[in-house]
């Protein structure tokens, strides 16, 4: 049994360039964000990578709930931390690692502007082609499910506990080696995943 999803995965290095080559595209549209707002818990190293680059030290998140697993979703996305930055006439970018279905940033766009941000713009590393909206920022378009460095674990006890079966594991593992998830990080990540099942 397979998932219909295909993977991607960036390295640290990968991501770093393309945030450097964001910063600039940020920078050159003359947009200065008061304060970055990271969506949790993806946008978390992209907004705080960002922080740094373009030298903006006010840094908030807020938090949408809409995954369920591996690319499985709620029905629509659930705001379970509001920000707690005062955003009011402030401009705002918005950060996250993925803009997948687009909705967990609609809304937490449609909350910052509800506290009465003057601006709200939209940053993401990636982009996904059926997105409902299209970030203002973004580095690369993909089709596929993107595993990021922060939740390649996150990403292997999710597909355990979606197939349960050792065979589709094994076989969505070995897509992960393919695209790129080092061999014995994959099977570190397993063995700690099946070892917490069985206790």
């Amino acid at each position: 049994m397979e998932t219909e999803a295909e993977f991607e995965v960036p390295t640290w290095s990968q991501i770093y360039a393309m945030l450097l080559s964001q910063a600039e595209k940020i920078r050159g549209s003359g947009f200065k964000p008061d304060v970055i707002v990271s969506l949790t818990r993806g946008g978390w190293i992209p907004a705080r990578v960002l922080s740094d680059l373009l030298e903006i030290p006010d840094l908030a998140v807020v938090r949408v709930e809409f995954y369920l697993s591996v690319a499985e979703t709620r029905n629509e996305p659930v705001l379970t931390q509001g920000v707690f930055a005062v955003v009011e006439d402030k401009k705002v970018l918005l950060v996250d690692d993925v803009a997948d279905m687009g909705k967990s940033l609609q809304l937490a766009r449609e909350h910052i502007r509800q506290k009465g941000a003057t601006e709200v713009r939209i940053a993401t590393v990636y982009r996904k082609p059926f997105s409902a909206i299209t970030p203002d920022y973004y580095e690369k378009e993909t089709r596929r499910w993107v595993v990021f460095p922060w939740d390649a674990k996150e990403t292997l006890r999710k597909i355990v506990e979606k197939y349960r079966d050792k065979k589709a594991v094994k076989a969505e593992a070995a897509k992960l080696v393919k695209a790129g998830l080092p061999k014995q990080l994959v099977e570190a990540f397993l063995k700690e995943t099946v070892e917490a099942e069985n206790c």
